[in-house]
Formats: C-alpha cells, structure tokens, sequence
C-alpha cells in the first residue's frame, strides 16, 4: 500500500477531531460565545410553542381579538431576535476560523519544507496538495456549522423534551421510544460513512495528482498524441471518485429517511393519543398544539443529525490526513550516536568520506545497498569528478553532503567537522548544489538565482550569471526581472541549467556540489561556461559528477564509482591509462542517448585513442 493511503487509525471522530484543539485555543472564546448565542436563538424557538399556547387557551378561547395580536406581536419580536441572534453568531465565528485554516495551512507548508527527501519521494503531491487544501476547507466548515450546532441541536433537543414531558408527560414517552433504534442507526451510520468517506478523500488526491501531472506534463502529452490515454486514465479515477460518492449519498439518503420516517411516526402516534385526551376533556386543545408545535420544531435538530454525522465524519477523517503529514517527524539537527567519540580522531581538511554506506529507508532489510565503504578525501581547494556507469550511485552520493539524505553507515567531514554535528541551516550555507534538472520557481530571473545566497545583492547577482554565461536574461523583456513561470518552462533547457548553477555559485559556498551542471548546454556554450567556471572551482572545494571527458578535465582528480564502490581514484590521464572501465566510459562508446553511461563495461579502447591521453601530465593538476 502506498504511504500515503495509509489505514485510518482506530480511533473514534471525536478523538480525531479533539486533536485540532491548539489550533482553536486561540478563538475559543468568540467559539464558545457564538454557540452560547445560536442555543439562545434555538431555544427562542422552543418559546412560540408556549406562546401559541397561551394564545388558543387564552384571547381564541375567550375570543378577545387585541389579545391575539399581542400574541403576533410577541411571536413576531421572537422570530427577529433569533434571526439577528443567528446573524450575530455567523460574523463571530467566520473571520476568527478563517485564521484558523490559514494557520493550519501555513503549519503544513511549514512542516512540508522540513520533511526529509525520503518522505517527499514516498508521497505524490497530488496528495499533499488535496490535504492542504480541500481537507482545511473542511475543516473550516465543520468548525463553522457542524460543530457548533451538533452542540446547539443538541442542547435544544434536551430542552425540548423537558418541555413535552412537563406539558403532557404521558405523550413525551411516547415521542421518546424512537431514541433507542435512533442511537443505533446513527452508530451504524457513523462506522459505514467514515470508511467511505476516506476512500473519497484519498481518491480526491490521486486525481488531484494526475491533473498535476498532465499539467505538467503538458509538451509530453502534445509531442506523443497521449491526449485520449491521459483521458481515459483521468475517466477511470473520475468513475471510481463518482462511485465511492454514490456510495456516501447512499448511506446519507438512508439515514436521514430513516431520521424523518421513524419521529414522524412518533409524532402521529402522539397526535392521535393527544386528540382522544382533548376529546375526553383530559387535555386543553392549547397544551395540544403547543406540544405538538413543540415536537415539530424538534424536526430540524433531530433529522439534520445525519447530515452533521456526515460532516463530522468527513472532518475527522480530514484531521487524520492532516496529522498523518504532521505526525511525520522532521529532518533532525541533532549529531549522529557516537559522533563526539569520533570527533576525537585527527581530523582532515576538505570534504571527506569514511566508510559511508546508504540504503534508502524504505528498501528492504537484506537488500543490496547503494553505496558501501565509501573512503574518499577531497582535499581543501580540490575539485573531483566523480565518474560511473549508470545506477553506480553518483547522485545518491552527492546527496549525501548537503544531507538531503542522511548516510546509513560512516561519516562525512567537512573541514574536520561530521555534517550530522552541524545544524543544517549552516550546513546548507557551506554547501552549494546545482542538480542536473534544474528546477526555477514562478518568480523573477534574479529572485530565482538570489536563493542561492541569503543576502545577496546586485553584484553578486552579475557575477554569477556571467560565470554560468546567463547573460541572455538581459534580453529578456523585463531583464532580471522577468517572470520565469511555473517550472522555468519559458526558458529553453539550456537556459535553465545555466541559471541553476548561478544560483549554486552565487552565494561564494565554501563546498560546491555539481550534478552533470553542463549536460544540456551546446559546445560553445559550454567551453564558455568552463573557462568561467574554473575561475570559482579555484576559490572552493568541489565535487562534480561527470559523464563527459570536459566536463571531467575541470577537475584535480576523478573518482571511478563501480556498483556503490570506489574503484579508482587519480588524474584523468592516470585513469585512462590503468583502468579499462573508466577509459570505456570516457571513449563514449558506452554512453547513451541521454548522455548517460551505460551500466555494461565490455572492454573499451586504448587509452591512445581517448580524448586528453596526450594531454601533457602536468595539465592532469590544473583546472
């Protein structure tokens, strides 16, 4: 089962729903002010019963017609007072419970920026988005109405037949025996319809995924004809969300015909009892109608309990979701068990692997791991490339330095000190990425690349883009300040790669980490974009994931990663000489259409007719 379809815990709606307490603490008072106001306005209603009363028996029996407009009068005056009572207890609660969501929104994104990798890589968006969105506007709807007058309904429906069984006790029994097969159809009800009700939930999200991706997706779409497969794809979700919402109107459309059939059958019973005690003169025709009047205005709370079972129903499942997320312990800051024993060690500049093994935290226990034993040292001021077959586990190594994920096994240094020790604000202050899909964000070119460095101005900004050659945002039509759009798609993918890596190198990071950063460049660009680029590997520490011989030639020293392992480790031309699978690498023979290398390594080339093999061996140490 997917991690984000998780089972519903076992626990009751009203513990689900008691969880959002802090959120509500705030506005508990308007909350409680404005219930206290709507069971003053329902309990009005309950008064018109006792006012029809005093009207038949009294000015109709008497036949005194001044006494029967007073009696308007007063059922008039009642019947505005509740309405602005009601009008009052709407605008106390919709502003203060619109901070409410806002704040359980604002928490979530939060929350969701602390997450680790692992977390964001399990779950789909789609998902994520319908929690922060459909299921607090829920949330704020249930707060508003349901649970303010589930508490009121309540309220009013004691009051009510305290009423009855002092205005004729022997008929408030019988209006009472329908209460037991009540109970038990609404404990049915509540256990069917929270089952349904997240499933609903869930499948709201999975939509909302593939619309996301389609969205997304969109060029995919276009250049393959996939427009009637996505379609089909979005019907059969669609069929199955529409189903899953048949089966909750079906039990709501249940409920409530039950509710109303089986108290409209008490209130008959008690009509017939109560017309044969008027007729043998034992009952006053305005006890009559004010009791029956008083059970007709005890419809409304009694048949809308199904709807705000169902509402309620629905917000404790939107809880769970919410707190599914929550619950979810973020990255930690804290230094790894053992970490301070080892701190003891001589220590080494630069960055440094010892012994570092990773398995991914959903992979199975006796599964091979990705990376084991790595030993590595970048020494201060060094740039390596890293260099490997497809699936080696380069960029789940690279990963690893500014902990998007957390190393299984061994430790990471940077200038003597482990990266667990660190806070990871700091750490990610000294570490700089640029990955190999470059992402951009609806925002300006200069707010793009200025994420890179905290406080950065305009000249840092210049600076980066001409090292990363980005001086087509000139251009532009509003320059550094043009809007990018959603994913930068407005940009060629070129132009997008060289913005991501000023926005690596703008900051100046003491510790620079490169993920292939000039795959989608052209020749020129790129030689450009290199001679620029050896200017800033000079003033850092570097570590530069390669598949291409110039990208490797901006590098000290090159690391042959081979099935999770370090094999070899030396210069460009030191390699192409004495190792076979780096050499097959290098000659281009095994790389694939999307500049990869392959995974197989049949024996390659001599190093005579590989690109740098005459290079002169002092260029081995430059950049």
């Amino acid at each position: 089962m997917p991690e984000e379809h998780v089972e519903p815990k076992d626990r009751s709606a009203v513990q689900s729903l008691l969880r959002l307490w802090p959120y509500v603490k705030p506005v508990r008072t308007r909350l409680f002010g404005a219930a206290l106001i709507a069971i003053v306005a329902s309990c009005l209603g309950l008064v018109i019963p006792l006012v029809l009363k005093w009207i038949v028996d009294g000015p109709v029996a008497h036949q005194d017609p001044g006494g029967v407009w007073l009696g308007a009068l007063f059922l008039l005056l009642l019947g505005i007072t509740e309405a602005v009572l009601f009008g009052v207890r709407r605008w106390m609660v919709a502003r203060p419970l619109a901070g409410v969501e806002a704040s359980m929104r604002a928490d979530l994104y939060r929350h969701l920026q602390r997450l680790p990798v692992a977390f964001h890589d399990r779950w789909s968006s789609g998902q994520l988005l319908s929690r922060g969105t459909t299921d607090l506007m829920l949330l704020r709807m249930f707060l508003v109405f349901p649970l303010t007058f589930l508490l009121v309904n309540t309220t009013t429906i004691l009051v009510g037949f305290v009423i009855l069984l002092i205005q004729e006790w022997t008929l408030g029994l019988v209006l009472l025996v329908p209460v037991v097969p009540l109970v038990i159809i609404c404990s049915v009800f509540e256990t069917k319809y929270s089952v349904v009700a997240r499933r609903a939930q869930d499948q709201v999200g999975d939509l909302t995924t593939v619309v996301e991706e389609s969205v997304l997706g969109i060029r995919i779409i276009k250049g393959f004809g996939r427009h009637r497969s996505q379609a089909l794809a979005f019907r059969a979700l669609s069929e199955r969300l529409r189903t899953t919402e048949l089966g909750k109107a079906r039990l709501l459309a249940g409920i409530w015909a039950l509710i109303t059939t089986i108290p409209e059958l008490a209130i008959g019973a008690a009509l017939v009892l109560g017309t044969i005690q008027v007729a043998d003169g034992g009952l006053s025709a305005g006890t009559l109608v004010a009791f029956l009047s008083t059970a007709l205005a005890l419809r409304w709370p009694v048949e809308s309990i199904g709807f705000l079972l169902a509402m309620s129903q629905e917000s404790a499942t939107a809880t769970e979701r919410f707190f599914e997320v929550m619950d979810v312990a973020e990255e930690e800051d804290t230094s790894v068990s053992g970490g301070a024993a080892r701190d003891e060690q001589p220590e080494a500049g630069g960055m440094v692997f010892e012994g570092v093994g990773f398995r991914y935290p959903d992979a199975e226990e006796d599964s091979v791991p990705v990376l084991k034993r790595i030993d590595l040292r970048i020494r201060p001021g060094e740039t390596m490339a890293l260099v490997g077959a497809t699936g080696s586990g380069k960029t789940t190594l690279t990963a690893l330095v500014p902990r998007l994920h957390d190393a299984t096994s061994g430790r990471i240094t940077l200038d003597g000190e482990d990266i667990t020790a660190m806070p990871r604000e700091r750490l990610r202050e000294l570490v700089s990425v640029a990955f190999e899909e470059p992402t951009l964000f609806s925002a300006s070119v200069g707010e793009n690349v200025l994420m890179g460095a905290g406080g950065g101005g305009e000249e840092e900004l210049r600076r980066a883009l001409s090292v990363a050659q980005a001086e087509f945002v000139h251009d532009l039509p509003h320059g550094i300040d043009t809007q990018v759009g959603e994913q930068g798609l407005s940009l060629s993918g070129g132009q997008r790669q060289r913005l991501a890596l000023a926005r690596a190198v703008v900051g100046r990071p003491r510790f620079l980490v490169l993920d292939d950063p000039l795959s989608a460049l052209d020749v020129h660009t790129e030689t450009l974009v290199e001679a620029a680029l050896r200017r800033v590997l000079e003033e850092t520490t570097a570590i530069v994931v390669a598949h291409r011989p110039s990208t490797v030639m901006l590098a000290d020293r090159v690391a042959l990663l081979t099935e999770g392992r370090i094999s070899a480790v030396g210069t460009h031309q030191e390699l192409l000489r004495s190792n076979a699978e780096y050499a097959w690498l290098m000659s281009g023979a095994g790389v694939t259409g999307g500049g990869e290398p392959a995974a197989a390594s049949p024996p390659g080339p001599t190093a005579d007719d590989l690109p740098g093999a005459h290079a002169p061996a002092e260029e081995s140490s430059t950049r």
